[in-house]
């Protein structure tokens, strides 16, 4: 076997700190898993007979490599009556495999060699090998918990370097559940402007935010929409994960590229889950109201139960995830982690999974059933006061 068989690019990436726990769930009996950042809900069945129906109808080819454009206009009409934003569905909007996808052609259609792209962490798991892949270099922002992991214009002044192209804004977050509101992204448009950076702003949580106002994209902002790719999706808020399909929306001379490499890479996505998606973007407001009220009271009741086993945590108002704080410890969240896994069969997701910045948190999903979560949690309290108790002894 020669020696040069593989890529080294490939093969210096880490493999995702999120499936080890998930491995080691799927082996063990009576184990409680709150690692998935998985709706529990099943696809709306007014969304599957959708669906259905365009495979009795034989509507099994492929589409246009752009996608169905009834989805596209749909999708255009979504983000006028949400945003007040408006896309030309002919070369504004691209239809994905997911939204991870669209993060990677969007980095892969603007990456040369050496430009810096800016991630604040903790966040999801995709974007700084996806930078690699694409031949970036990621600069990562380690966000603050006494910020509630908002990103700080102090912190992206700091990180910007003539090689600056890119900034990833993932909000609301995974894995922190932190949002970006719109007074605090006011606050980094004149930085961004000024040093002609581009914003990847992933926005595939932006149906679930529980502040009481509507969702911000800094694309609504003055001088960012030509400057802005949006890349959002239906796994999360209509539940949709398996149907695998995302959208982006932005300026055209980037969507043109992105649909070049999506045209030789993938052709087009999944034709049924595209019929699927236009029964949900348009008839699915209350479904995705339904089922954010229902994490909203599972988000409260994670937060009091935290609070009660004293875990310091701040309060996510975004996504369906918790980030608390276990540095008391004495151990790395691996560490935590791994033990609450072998003493009280619970997987939850330690917090460097999603970078550096995450050593001392762990990610614990609320995607989950009152009584799983009740369970899970009751025995984390067992687990947090026995190491206290050692710790005394």
């Amino acid at each position: 076997m020669r020696k040069d068989l593989l890529s080294e690019k490939t093969v210096a990436l880490k493999p995702s700190g999120i499936r080890k726990f998930f491995d080691i769930v799927s082996e063990m009996t009576d184990a409680i898993s709150l690692g998935v950042g998985e709706p529990d809900f099943d696809t709306p069945w007014h969304v599957r007979k959708a669906g259905i129906a365009s495979l009795e109808q034989g509507k099994t080819f492929y589409t246009s490599n752009s996608g169905l454009k009834e989805l596209r206009q749909e999708i255009d009409n979504y983000m006028q009556r949400t945003m007040g934003l408006s896309y030309d569905a002919d070369k504004e909007i691209l239809i994905t495999v997911g939204g991870s996808e669209g993060i990677d052609i969007m980095l892969r259609a603007m990456c040369n060699p050496g430009d810096e792209v800016i991630i604040p962490e903790p966040s999801y798991v995709s974007y700084v090998p996806c930078t690699i892949m694409a031949g970036g270099t990621p600069v990562t922002i380690d966000l603050q918990n006494e910020n509630n992991f908002r990103l700080q214009p102090e912190e992206l002044e700091k990180a910007i370097t003539p090689r600056s192209k890119i900034l990833i804004l993932p909000f609301p977050n995974n894995p922190t559940g932190a949002v970006m509101e719109r007074k605090d992204l006011e606050k980094l448009i004149d930085i961004i402007i000024k040093n002609d950076l581009y914003v990847l702003s992933d926005e595939i949580y932006a149906e679930l935010t529980y502040t009481g106002n509507s969702h911000v994209s800094i694309a609504q902002l003055p001088g960012m929409r030509e400057r802005t790719v949006i890349v959002n999706g239906f796994s999360k808020a209509y539940a949709m994960t398996g149907w695998r399909l995302g959208y982006a929306c932005g300026p055209a001379e980037i969507l043109e590229q992105m649909r070049k490499i999506h045209q030789y890479c993938i052709m087009c996505a999944p034709t049924t889950a595209q019929y699927a998606a236009i029964e949900a973007i348009k008839n699915g407001d209350e479904d995705v109201v339904m089922m954010r009220d229902s994490y909203n009271e599972r988000r409260r009741f994670v937060l009091h139960m935290l609070q009660e086993m004293g875990l310091p945590c701040f309060e996510p108002l975004g996504a369906f995830y918790v980030f608390p704080c276990v540095k008391e410890f004495g151990m790395t969240s691996e560490e935590f982690a791994t033990r609450l896994l072998e003493e009280e069969k619970v997987a939850i997701v330690p917090g460097t999974a999603f970078g550096d910045s995450g050593e001392g948190f762990l990610r614990i999903s609320y995607a989950y059933s009152v009584e799983s979560l009740r369970e899970a949690l009751s025995r984390l309290r067992s687990f947090i006061e026995r190491l206290r108790a050692e710790k005394r002894a």
